[in-house]
């Protein structure tokens, strides 16, 4: 973690900043929260961030699915903004990148690699304009869906409406591509997985995905999408989140997907859900650890190959983590348990860094072929 740089698929901080009461982030001077100091209420701060040895972060730039139309393109582009505010206010800690061997640069300069990833092809509202405008504002990812099924692509959570992609979402793909914007098949339908590894000319990534064969969880990747990875050259970083690695909580989680809909309440919607569970009278949640995110990181080296798989913790955007996962403090816990089960320290720096940078820069290569 001194010589590859940890690279996070998924951190949600800027929206959790966004929902702080009082807290208003369009202020370029700053916003009364002060990320050098202990944060408690969130997952992140700059002390866990160099804790944990995060080298470069992908920051995303959510939009809720209940946000649509320009509304959502106004959000993201807010979103945006507020993490080049972020790493203008911290300029010490952050420093945006643009491509992968800026990344790498600004590891080897001690500052943490800060790259966009906009979560929700709802965010673009269907324009291929707005798609390179957010190229322009350092997005290097986006992913097609998220909760909700765009009208040009199916969500892995939603009811199947097209089928995977359209004649148009294959359009984003291609437009994603001549950019050197990583598509990212989180949140999409199996279909929807399927279609773009067809469409695209460059590596895809799954930007906080587990393994569907290990916990069956519709937000997880089945192995034949796995295994067409390494033809692709695109990486599954495997997520942290409770609900897609712990089989048990799965089905504690249908349990609140069922009471939710009986109450007449969306379980997809993250906000709503997270104020159902606060009052829930059901049983507790089963508790879950490192050990089943260590037995996903497995099946995905075992199914794509070392060479593909990575991490994305998404902090900050769930309510728990595993015991030993909590915050970002915990990346050294993890590889610690790697180790200790015969991993090598070159498969290490792999699903730390370097496969998800090889991919970005054949990404980026792509782009300019085009």
């Amino acid at each position: 973690m001194k010589s590859s740089p940890l690279v996070d698929g998924h951190n949600d901080l800027p929206w959790a900043l966004r929902m702080v009461p009082g807290v208003d982030t369009s202020r370029s001077d700053g916003f009364g929260v002060d990320l050098t100091q202990p944060q408690p209420s969130f997952h992140t701060d700059l002390g866990r961030l160099r804790a944990g040895g995060v080298g470069m972060q992908f920051w995303s730039v959510y939009v809720p699915c209940r946000l649509t139309g320009d509304s959502a393109v106004t959000a993201v582009v807010q979103q945006c903004e507020l993490v080049h505010t972020l790493a203008g206010k911290y300029p010490e800690h952050l420093q945006i990148v643009s491509t992968a061997a800026e990344a790498r640069a600004a590891f080897a300069a001690g500052r943490i690699a800060s790259m966009l990833g906009a979560e929700g092809g709802h965010s673009i509202n269907s324009s291929l304009g707005v798609l390179r405008a957010l190229y322009r504002l350092g997005v290097r990812y986006m992913t097609l869906t998220h909760n909700e099924n765009v009208p040009w692509a199916d969500s892995a959570t939603d009811e199947p409406a097209v089928g995977g992609l359209t004649d148009f979402g294959r359009e984003v793909v291609a437009e994603m591509n001549s950019l050197g914007m990583l598509v990212d098949l989180s949140h999409v339908a199996a279909t929807t997985m399927r279609d773009a590894l067809d469409a695209s000319r460059a590596p895809v990534i799954f930007s906080h995905s587990s393994c569907r064969a290990v916990t069956d969880h519709p937000r997880n990747v089945p192995d034949d999408v796995l295994t067409r990875l390494a033809g692709n050259g695109g990486v599954c970083m495997v997520t942290f989140v409770p609900y897609f690695v712990s089989d048990s909580l799965v089905e504690w989680d249908k349990a609140i997907q069922d009471a939710m809909t009986a109450a007449g309440k969306d379980h997809r919607d993250v906000a709503e859900r997270h104020r159902f569970q606060t009052g829930w009278s059901g049983p507790p949640q089963p508790p879950v650890g490192i050990a089943e995110v260590v037995a996903h990181v497995e099946h995905a080296r075992e199914v794509a190959g070392v060479d593909h798989i990575g991490l994305g913790g998404d902090y900050d955007g769930v309510g728990f983590l595993p015991t030993g996962l909590e915050d970002v403090s915990g990346y050294p816990a993890l590889f610690a348990a790697l180790l200790e089960r015969g991993w090598s320290e070159e498969d290490c720096a792999k699903l730390a860094g370097e496969n998800v940078l090889r991919a970005l820069a054949a990404a980026e290569e792509v782009a300019a072929a085009s």
